[in-house]
């Protein structure tokens, strides 16, 4: 299954693996979760392996401790996937297995996206963005491709048993063709053109948060965006200035003047701790020119136009059980892993008359969350990250193309701006039009294509797809009930 994500990119796998799987647990007699389950085990034990290296490098266990977390995240992990088959078998007629399997792993999956803060890594609807399904994406959205493409894998995995070949052929041809003929249409139409550039400063890890090393980190970030004369907005990635910002003042007010002589606009990151209440927020804040017509910049200490993260990572960004848990390793107690939640909802950020809706790093796996903060005004999705994390592993190469099918849902352009890789532009077809080498410090410039328009996803969200689960457990449970009164 890790071969049908980025950066492999092969989407025929992930059908292929299903079709067998599907077909292989529609055969077994007894044991039928735990084959489910192992399924699961190798699938996100090899997806987010990822995952590892973070906690191997940086949390400050042991081996043995480390794998133990990993096994006991993919564990949970697979638990969903094998409840769904579980539930299939206890409560549905076999004849209405694979729509019950379709319309409960819909469910499945909407519960993974927010149960313990939600995890959605790896759902299934992503691998198809270079597929024929993609072209359902700006209609039903990644949860309802996933819908479709497990519909499609469970009807042919349970068919093929029985040789039923003329409904394989019909289940396999119809929503295929059908998301070849979509992807041609056109749900949005260019607006504006805005050349942005965007700053890789590669750092190390190891130099964050290091006192010693801010002023020269500062330097690195200011010389590289030089370069960026003639671009109206400069983009550094999550946290790039290393000092909370109170204490930044002196450097984000000098920033601010200069850019506004240049009428450029600049979108950092950065923490930002308020001494009055002891909250600690991963924001991003704009410097600079707001407004195009405007001569000086706007920027002021909690001024308004500015974004504080909302989904936080566990671990990472906060510590359930802090008391118990920070004691405990490393781990439990990185820097800066006490933020406090910004609000669900948020203003885009003005830059230099640019409306950007941002998500701060794993945020843009949501995509309903993303949604709620678009607006009619909205000229592209920002994402920031600092993948540094992850080290030469495939998950920035995943959280690129979730990127991408973000940009494809909302037609909209996205703008993913990394410490070490993998910074990229992506239209709002979901394809990406430059991007820069991962561990290399660059900057990217490229003229952004701004959309107006809304596709269908846009604008109803999952509700078709719950409509359609609905009707499909609907249909399966009657017929089960019906069979249960002729007994």
């Amino acid at each position: 299954m890790v071969f049908a994500y980025s950066p492999y990119d092969l989407w025929i796998v992930a059908p292929l693996c299903l079709i067998i799987f599907f077909r292989q647990w529609r055969q077994c007699h007894n044991k039928r979760f735990l084959f489910a389950w192992l399924f699961g085990m190798g699938w996100f034990g090899a997806g987010v392996s990822w995952v590892h290296v973070s906690i191997a490098d940086f949390g400050g266990l042991p081996l043995v401790a480390s794998i133990a977390l990993m096994a006991l995240l993919c564990g949970y992990l697979a638990l969903f996937p094998a409840t769904v088959l579980w539930l299939t078998q206890r409560f549905f007629d076999k004849r209405y297995w694979p729509i019950a399997i379709a319309a409960l792993w819909f469910l499945s999956e909407n519960t993974r996206s927010w149960l313990l803060t939600g995890f959605p890594w790896l759902s299934v609807g992503y691998t198809q963005l270079n597929g024929p399904l993609s072209g359902w994406l700006p209609l039903i959205g990644e949860t309802g491709v996933s819908v479709v493409l497990v519909l499609i894998t469970a009807c042919l995995g349970c068919w093929s048993i029985k040789k039923h070949w003329l409904h394989m052929i019909l289940i396999g041809t119809v929503p295929s063709v059908s998301g070849i003929v979509l992807n041609g249409v056109s749900w949005t139409t260019r607006h504006q053109s805005h050349q942005i550039t965007m700053v890789q400063g590669n750092i190390e890890q190891s130099m964050r948060w290091q006192p010693e090393l801010d002023a020269p980190v500062m330097e690195k970030y200011v010389s590289l965006s030089a370069f960026a004369d003639k671009s109206k907005l400069i983009i550094w990635p999550e946290a790039a200035i290393p000092m909370l910002e109170p204490l930044a003042q002196e450097f984000l007010f000098r920033q601010d003047a200069l850019l506004a002589e240049k009428q450029s606009a600049l979108i950092t990151g950065i923490v930002n701790f308020n001494y009055e209440n002891d909250d600690v927020f991963n924001s991003l804040i704009v410097l600079g020119t707001k407004n195009e017509q405007a001569e000086q910049g706007h920027y002021r200490y909690f001024h308004h136009n500015r974004y504080s993260k909302h989904h936080l990572l566990p671990i990472g960004e906060f510590v359930p059980f802090e008391s118990l848990l920070r004691p405990l390793a490393p781990l439990f107690d990185l820097p800066m892993s006490s933020f406090t939640r910004g609000q669900y909802e948020q203003e885009n950020l003005l830059a230099n008359g640019i409306n950007i809706a941002p998500a701060i790093c794993f945020e843009i796996v949501f995509p309903r969350q993303i949604r709620r903060n678009l607006t009619s005004q909205t000229d592209l999705i920002l994402t920031v990250s600092n993948d540094a994390w992850f080290g030469d592993s495939h998950g920035p190469a995943q959280h690129l193309q979730i990127a991408q099918v973000r940009a494809k849902e909302f037609g909209l352009p996205v703008a993913r701006a990394t410490n070490n890789g993998i910074t990229a532009f992506i239209d709002g077809k979901g394809k990406i039009t430059s991007q820069l080498p991962q561990f290399e410090t660059a900057t990217l410039t490229d003229t952004v294509i701004s959309t107006r328009g809304i596709t269908p996803y846009r604008v109803m969200g999952d509700w078709p797809m719950w409509l359609v689960v609905f009707s499909f457990l609907s249909f399966a449970s009657l017929k089960k009930f019906k069979k249960i009164l002729e007994k």
